[in-house]
């Protein structure tokens, strides 16, 4: 019972502060892999492949997931259908309260002063903490290190690399490309995974 309150409380805490959408919560989630050793980073990387392919919030996806996988840790394992509803809705619950108590209040106060303020400095913090999401995702997939302090250890994963690169010149220059539906690069990313993986390492 410990281990799944814990698993509650831990992306309880992911979701009362992460502001800015699923993306944001991939700091905290590196933070709950560093203090429990439920998953390491590269299985962070995983996650963030299968939540963003699949359907719903990525926020949402990750938790049910690292909550349904099984991980060891000093702790024990925590895993299954118990462990996936544990960690959801541990996530989603901060939200439901604010929103709740948002949706109360904010009609009276929506000119204050201080209230636009605040919103103003929530920005900035959305934005910090979704740029260290993209930022840790390339520093996993590109460089296959959890963190610049690794640095001395990075490998570049050349094939990784070029995929990038090739999908954001796709999607950002070539007009008929930008058109197409985002299914498409997750399905042909995923394929080109395949392939990559049963070719062997770089």
């Amino acid at each position: 019972m410990m281990l799944y309150l814990r698993l509650f409380l831990e992306f309880f805490k992911a979701g009362l502060f992460a502001i800015g959408g699923g993306m944001a919560t991939v700091p905290f989630l590196q933070d709950i892999a560093r203090k429990t050793g439920w998953y390491t980073a590269g299985d962070l990387a995983d996650m963030i492949a299968v939540s963003e392919s699949t359907p719903g919030p990525i926020g949402v996806n990750m938790a049910t997931y690292v909550g349904y996988t099984t991980v060891h840790s000093h702790y024990g394992p925590v895993a299954g259908i118990l462990g996936a509803v544990t960690a959801t809705v541990g996530l989603v619950t901060p939200s439901v309260i604010i929103i709740l108590i948002i949706a109360k209040f904010l009609e009276k106060f929506r000119d204050n002063r201080y209230v636009n303020a605040a919103m103003y400095g929530l920005r900035a913090a959305s934005v910090a903490l979704i740029s260290s999401a993209g930022i840790s995702v390339v520093l996993i997939a590109v460089f296959r290190i959890g963190s610049f302090s690794e640095w001395r250890s990075a490998v570049i994963d050349y094939r990784c690399f070029v995929l990038a690169v090739v999908i954001l010149i796709l999607t950002r220059w070539v007009p008929k490309v930008k058109k197409m539906h985002p299914v498409v690069f997750i399905a042909a990313s995923a394929l080109i995974g395949i392939v990559f993986h049963m070719s062997g390492p770089v």
